[in-house]
């Protein structure tokens, strides 16, 4: 939240007065910069439903209060070093290395506003609405006519009174009104400048002082424009990411851990759901998806092999390939690699179709691995769940 609220400030957007701390000892210090005798201590972590959540190690129920500047260490010691759980997070929750202090404020209105890009207009897209700090999903069901939406022509951007008229449709007035175009404004220039894939902003608040300011924002980048983002890709937090998910990526592998048992390699995304799919009929569940491209050469493979298997919760592992673009050869090279170097520790099942596949199955057989090789998908989906009960 404090890293993409610093992003818009510099944009010209209005946003909270806010202060990072990573000790109590800086929380405490950083808490008498703020005006009056309160100030909102929010904790920093990548999920949802803060305010409602709690700490795993101490019990401690939520992760937004608003308290008196001298509570500042205290709340932070609670906090800091501590693991949230939300209904987003699942039982493992997020580890809180940061605080973020905040002014604190009283809203008269909440507004939503977002940007995104529009495949049926081909471009950006603004989108409003005059109730905000709920969820939007909620919102468009109670009254889809709630929801304002304004294409943009991404070679003209957006205009002072195209960003004044969504104001007004959003539902400020007067001084207000100048305000929010501000605001929107900014964060087209942010949406534009920074490659983002989405700018939510949930609420933009009309204070009782007459400001309208960004309380709360939700920020997606393209990971294409990492080269010319370095700055914001920095501030990349990989504690706040599965570490399983951060090897991957390192090998441009698409994976996403499960709670499953039964882990998959597979080529291509549609198959690799319909693994799942098959692997979830047979009575398991996928420990992940995992998708290694028709670009993947034996390293990316043996990446890939040892990510699974050091994967604490298989129980077994099922290969499913269908070579088109990536070899089956290629694959098994892979494999065999992987199991020289780590060794095989979990029951394995391979299925190589299509090209060179007479190949990858010779590699696996002169190998003299213990590997269960099935040519039906369902007869090797089958067994994999088998070997993981």
């Amino acid at each position: 939240e404090y890293q993409s609220l610093g992003v818009f400030s510099e944009f010209g957007v209005a946003t909270p007065k806010l202060a990072v701390a990573k000790t109590p000892e800086e929380a405490a210090q950083k808490a008498q910069e703020f005006s009056g005798d309160d100030v909102v201590i929010k904790v920093q972590v990548l999920a949802g439903g803060r305010g409602l959540g709690h700490f795993k190690e101490n019990g401690f129920q939520g992760g937004v209060h608003i308290i008196k500047k001298s509570q500042a260490a205290e709340y932070a010691d609670k906090m800091l070093g501590k693991t949230l759980i939300t209904k987003q997070t699942g039982a493992a929750g997020k580890p809180c290395n940061t605080v973020m202090l905040c002014e604190k404020f009283q809203i008269k209105t909440e507004k939503y506003f977002a940007i995104l890009n529009d495949r049926g207009s081909g471009g950006p897209i603004l989108i409003g609405s005059k109730t905000g700090g709920t969820s939007i999903e909620d919102i468009a069901a109670a009254d889809p006519t709630a929801i304002v939406k304004v294409p943009v022509d991404v070679m003209e951007g957006v205009s002072e009174a195209m960003a004044k008229d969504m104001a007004t449709q959003m539902g400020f007035s007067g001084a207000q009104a100048d305000h929010a175009a501000k605001s929107i404004l900014g964060l087209y220039k942010v949406f534009t400048d920074c490659d983002c894939t989405m700018v939510e902003i949930n609420p933009l608040a009309e204070l009782t002082d007459g400001r309208v300011i960004v309380c709360d924002a939700k920020v997606g980048f393209d990971d294409n424009a990492e080269f010319r983002q370095k700055k914001i890709h920095d501030m990349r937090d990989t504690t706040q990411e599965d570490p399983y998910e951060m090897e991957a990526k390192k090998y441009d592998l698409n994976y996403i851990k499960l709670d499953g048992s039964v882990a998959c390699m597979v080529n291509g995304a549609g198959l690799a759901m319909a693994t799942m799919d098959l692997l979830d009929l047979c009575g398991a569940k996928p420990a992940n998806f995992l998708d290694v491209g028709g670009a993947a050469n034996k390293d990316t493979v043996t990446a890939a092999f040892k990510l699974i298997q050091n994967d604490k919760d298989v129980k077994s592992i099922l290969i499913n390939i269908f070579g088109g673009i990536m070899r089956c050869d290629v694959i098994a090279e892979g494999v065999v690699s992987a199991v020289k170097e780590i060794g095989l520790t979990k029951p394995l099942v391979v299925r190589l179709v299509g090209t060179n596949v007479e190949l990858g199955k010779k590699i696996i057989e002169d190998s003299g691995l213990p590997v269960h090789a099935i040519g039906d998908f369902h007869e090797a989906a089958k067994k994999a769940v088998e070997l993981a009960k």
